[in-house]
């Protein structure tokens, strides 16, 4: 898109910069650059009601023992978007790996309306940006086990953050698992066996589409239909957890809507407004 692009919020002032980058390119005003929104204000909290509705489960194992959890934030108005979300395809077919879409709402001012944007994604990547303390936050970015932040079209930089992350304490060490039973989804989380940095956390469960085709009509991709995989239509908290083994149950309703087909639970360290790594997850295919 040519030009300087404008602060993609409303209310106090945001600072825009480019960063360079010769092999891999994020939603800015030219060709290999990154547009990276820079706050130095609170971080907002989430809102939003739980969508409710019936589903006829049909489970199958969660992934065993998954080395990340890497989350996707992308948007249908940016341009540097889809090779990004073909990246997140190919990892989501990584039985060991955790892949997730969180697609933001920053970028609907652009002529598109992201149709399957959340404000709380918005929240979430603002907030691992304020963790971090380098207050970065464009697209494609990803954010590999809660802690390392790379360019989302990036495959060899997604791999290496994972292999970085894995070696610090207690990142992707606690077991997690999920079963179906009637109407509910129970969650089992074991004791952790590390240090003191994997023996706090909360868990989330997350509603998932594992595909979902979507026709842009305007913005940045008019024309194109792109694919999102394991799009995040939900987020629930089960509970906070101290270390030691527990249980969980969540009716199936509190997670259900139109088009989910998975789901997804997390530990981590933290908690919403101020998330840390990530202790462990599990994936489940519902259908």
């Amino acid at each position: 898109m040519a030009g300087e692009r404008k602060a993609a919020y409303e209310g106090p002032p945001f600072l825009c910069w480019k960063a360079r980058n010769s092999t891999a390119t994020a939603h800015g005003a030219s060709q290999f650059s990154v547009a990276v929104i820079m706050t130095y204000h609170s971080i907002s909290r989430w809102s939003g009601a739980l969508g409710v509705c019936a589903v006829v489960a049909i489970v199958r194992p969660a992934h065993a023992d998954p080395r990340a959890v890497v989350e996707l934030f992308t948007s249908q108005g940016c341009s540097s978007c889809p090779e990004a979300d073909k990246v997140l395809g190919e990892l989501a077919k990584d039985p060991n790996v955790i892949a997730i879409s969180l697609p933001i709402d920053y970028w609907d001012y652009l002529g598109w309306k992201d149709t399957l944007a959340d404000s709380r994604f918005t929240a979430r990547q603002k907030a691992y940006s304020h963790m971090r303390g380098d207050r970065d936050v464009y697209t494609p970015q990803v954010v590999v086990n809660g802690a390392v932040h790379v360019i989302g079209s990036d495959r060899a930089k997604i791999e290496g953050a994972i292999d970085t992350t894995k070696k610090a304490d207690g990142v992707m060490s606690v077991p997690v698992s999920m079963t179906v039973s009637g109407k509910q989804i129970n969650v089992s989380v074991a004791a952790s066996n590390k240090g003191p940095a994997a023996r706090h956390g909360e868990i989330w469960i997350c509603s998932v589409s594992k595909s979902v085709p979507i026709a842009i009509g305007r913005g940045e991709n008019r024309g194109k239909e792109i694919t999102y995989h394991n799009v995040v239509r939900n987020l629930l908290k089960v509970g906070d957890w101290n270390g030691t083994a527990g249980s969980w149950s969540v009716p199936l309703e509190n997670i259900s809507r139109e088009g989910v087909d998975a789901a997804v639970v997390y530990v981590q360290d933290g908690n919403r407004d101020n998330p840390g790594p990530m202790l462990g997850a599990a994936y489940t295919s519902l259908h």
